[in-house]
């Protein structure tokens, strides 16, 4: 499998060399942060949102913060195979000004995830009983709260000092939430760092609680007094949990993690802590697939999207450039596929200790 790496933690790995690898083995599917990276990831989301989880007859718990909190909420639709190509061919076409301001790029997202939504897809996502759907959310405090750049300037750089001391720091300035429609996963009560606050979902909040999982601070608005949540300022899920170090589920069950990058970064602020690594345990039960080196390597400009591109290359250019990506990402399927329909290349799966 040159296009596709997959990790997977001692009980996911002992598992799946006995049993091969079927759908329904997993109880839940994680979706890390980190804007258009997941256009990497668009090939094997419609894999598993449409022809790999399609029979399974358990519910499906979906975990994500930021972006990939709106790709699995796409799960959640009527049709998910339709909501995820909206993502991908209205994210991938945004347009900007040349020196876009919060409240034009805030306005974007709202375009954006009415669009991905659909008229009923708030409904659909509210009704829907086989996806039990969990946003990671960022609750401001102090001078991140404020949307005025200088305070929030401040805030953000007091909190990454605080962070190269210890990640639990990071509470003082931001509260992880957790909103979720159906059941709430058990496991959020040992998630780890800071205390972890659940907000249910409804027709009333499904929308703000995706706008702040996405909203950057400096980038975008904060979301103000979610509905049925503690009144404040709710930002990027990310913030709190990046890479999703996180124990999802116990026990036998597994859970998928498609991720962009061979690496796991606690939370945003330790892309700055390159020392801080995640807790290999909370993996025990994770298989993890990632495009393979070879594979990032071949793409145009040698690497996945990133929100630098918004930057760095015109409209046009930076077009075709991700649309190459969104096209080739089916080889990252067809590899998964291959798999678990023959059972090629669970000999090549990788203790994920080699990442974490």
């Amino acid at each position: 499998m040159s296009d596709l790496e997959l990790y997977a933690g001692p009980t996911a790995l002992a598992r799946i060399q006995q049993e091969g690898v079927k759908p329904e083995m997993f109880k839940a599917i994680a979706g890390a942060s980190g804007g258009p990276k997941w256009f990497v990831l668009y090939g094997l989301d419609r894999y598993l949102f449409g022809d790999f989880f399609a029979k399974v007859e358990h519910s499906i718990a979906t975990v994500g913060s930021s972006a990939g909190a709106w790709r699995l909420a796409c799960m959640g639709l009527d049709d998910p195979l339709a909501g995820i190509d909206r993502l991908a061919e209205y994210y991938s076409h945004q347009e900007y000004s040349n020196d876009p301001d919060v409240d034009e790029i805030s306005a974007e997202a709202n375009k954006l995830l009415d669009i991905v939504l659909g008229p009923e897809g708030v409904e659909q996502i509210a009704s829907n009983r086989a996806i039990d759907m969990h946003i990671i959310v960022a609750r401001s405090r102090g001078l991140v709260a404020r949307d005025s750049p200088l305070p929030l300037m401040a805030g953000l750089g007091l909190c990454a000092l605080s962070n190269i001391i210890s990640r639990k720091l990071i509470g003082l300035s931001f509260q992880r939430y957790v909103f979720h429609t159906g059941k709430l996963l058990a496991s959020t009560e040992q998630w780890p760092g800071l205390k972890t606050h659940s907000v249910s979902l409804n027709i009333d909040n499904i929308r703000q609680a995706l706008l702040a999982s996405g909203s950057i601070p400096m980038v975008m608005r904060g979301i103000v007094d979610i509905e049925h949540a503690q009144k404040g300022v709710y930002r990027d899920g990310g913030l709190t949990d990046y890479h999703l170090d996180l124990p999802l589920i116990q026990g036998r069950d597994l859970v998928l993690y498609p991720h962009f990058y061979s690496r796991i970064t606690p939370g945003w602020f330790d892309k700055f802590v390159p020392w801080r690594r995640p807790n290999i345990e909370h993996f025990d039960n994770v298989l993890m697939l990632v495009p393979s080196k070879s594979f990032v390597d071949s793409l145009p400009y040698g690497k996945i999207p990133d929100r630098k591109d918004f930057e760095n290359l015109g409209f046009e250019e930076r077009l075709a450039y991700w649309q190459e990506v969104l096209e080739r990402s089916a080889a990252l399927a067809q590899d998964f596929s291959l798999m678990v329909e023959s059972g090629r290349g669970i000999e090549a799966i990788r203790p994920i200790s080699d990442i974490a």
